[in-house]
Parts: structure tokens; C-alpha cells; sequence
């Protein structure tokens, strides 16, 4: 393993770990445009689709996997989530946001590195059904 990748492995774990001191005013967030009448129907539908997918047992890498089996729904759910935000507009999204700005902007940034966790095939796989829909 080369020090690149261990760098960024590195920082893909201090991301997630951020985020997670974030999760009350993600949450926040995230009810909030699930609940505004603006936000497109589709970009809910598919925040519902990637929730029901994470709790139903079949999976594209198997949860028995370990940590690398629950990469995949975190991928999942964050391409979902970037999607949402970033259709929903900055506007609509401070609006929301119960956080301070720095928090939020990190918030974002950190979702896309969730998936350097994800095998390459995996997170193209995801990646494309996400943008396709």
C-alpha cells in the first residue's frame, strides 16, 4: 500500500469521524428538505429507496463482510444525500442547516470521501444508478 493511499484512507477516516460529531444537525437537515415542498419528489424518493436499502439484508457486499460489507450502504446514502443538497440549493439548504457554515461545508465535502472506502467496481456501480436517476 502506497503512502497516497494510506494518506487518503487517513483522511477518509478523519471525515467520517467529523461527520459524525455533526449528525444532530444533519438530521435536521435532512427531515427538514425531506419535508419542504420545493425539494424535487424524485431526490426524496431515492433518499427513501437508499434507506430501505441499507435495512434490508441483501446488499451488493454482503454485511457479513465486516466493516468493508457496510461500505457499500454508506456510499449509497451519502451519493443520495449529495444529491439531495446539492439539488435542493445553497439557499434552501442554509435554510435548514442548524449548524454553523464551516461544519456544513465539511459536511458536504465529506461525503464524497466515504467513498474511498468503497471498491472501485462497487462505488461505479452506485455511483452511475445514482446519477442515472
Amino acid at each position: 500500500m502506497g503512502v497516497v493511499t494510506r494518506r487518503r484512507r487517513r483522511s477518509a477516516r478523519a471525515a467520517v469521524a467529523a461527520l459524525i460529531l455533526q449528525i444532530p444537525h444533519f438530521l435536521r437537515l435532512l427531515f427538514g428538505l425531506m419535508r419542504d415542498g420545493r425539494v424535487s419528489s424524485l431526490d426524496k424518493a431515492l433518499v427513501i429507496g437508499a434507506i430501505v436499502y441499507v435495512l434490508t439484508p441483501i446488499d451488493m457486499l454482503p454485511d457479513f463482510l465486516g466493516f468493508l460489507g457496510m461500505v457499500d450502504d454508506l456510499y449509497l446514502l451519502a451519493l443520495v444525500f449529495d444529491r439531495l443538497i446539492v439539488r435542493a440549493g445553497p439557499e434552501l439548504v442554509h435554510e435548514h442547516w442548524g449548524g454553523d457554515r464551516e461544519a456544513l461545508r465539511f459536511l458536504v465535502e465529506g461525503l464524497e470521501e466515504i467513498g474511498s472506502f468503497v471498491p472501485t467496481p462497487v462505488r461505479r456501480l452506485i455511483r452511475g444508478r445514482v446519477k442515472a436517476a
